[in-house]
């Protein structure tokens, strides 16, 4: 009971306070976390954040605030209440979003991107979309995932950027033991270059390290 998940309202007072503080503007990128599990049990999510939201005067295009979700229809709903921008997270290439009778490989295309724009603002994919590996883990040469998605004028949002072996392609690891730091600096340059708009980060530190390096 030390460690309670603390509700939407106490994160947009932090990241209030903390603007004051720091005197420049802190976002909030909250997830609807299985949002047709919670419907079907009577406990929607939808409603309290859009309460939540408008209430701080967080409902707009120019707020530090982006609105995510794996599934597609509430990100739809939500699309019709709000002008929050609005990012459609990207699963395995095989799997589907519930209730889709696509796959998540299937809305990465041109026309699944084309309309995923119609609702949606940005798409948050796994690293693996834009650059992936092979089966040893290495590095394979990129897609263009990244030049289609801003074609069809979406931001894209990779995850999840960590520092440690285990997370990194296989070149960029400073051995064996999986828990040590390897050259988390290398791969965040690479995404940085390929034109990636913003990207979630265990280590957000490194990841503006990397950014300032880079520009």
């Amino acid at each position: 009971g030390r460690s309670q998940v603390p509700p939407l309202q106490e994160v947009i007072d932090l990241a209030r306070r903390l603007s004051r503080e720091l005197d420049r503007e802190i976002g909030i990128y909250p997830e609807t976390k299985h949002p047709t599990y919670f419907q079907q049990i009577g406990l929607p999510l939808e409603r309290p954040l859009v309460a939540t939201l408008r209430r701080n005067g967080l409902d707009g295009r120019r707020d530090k605030v982006f609105v995510q979700s794996f599934e597609t229809f509430n990100l739809k709903e939500l699309d019709e209440r709000i002008d929050t921008p609005l990012v459609q997270l990207f699963g395995a290439a095989g799997q589907r979003p519930v209730g889709e009778t696509r796959t998540y490989g299937e809305l990465a295309t041109d026309a699944g991107l084309r309309e995923i724009s119609r609702y949606a603002d940005g798409v948050g994919p796994s690293k693996d979309y834009i650059v992936p590996r092979d089966g040893a883990g290495n590095s394979q040469p990129p897609t263009d995932f990244v030049q289609r998605a801003h074609r069809a004028g979406l931001l894209v949002h990779p995850y999840t950027f960590r520092n440690e072996n285990q997370f990194l392609p296989l070149e960029l690891r400073s051995g064996p033991v999986l828990s040590d730091y390897g050259d988390a600096f290398t791969e965040y340059a690479q995404f940085y270059e390929l034109g990636v708009d913003g990207l979630f980060s265990d280590n957000p530190d490194t990841a503006v390290e990397a950014r300032s390096d880079s520009q």
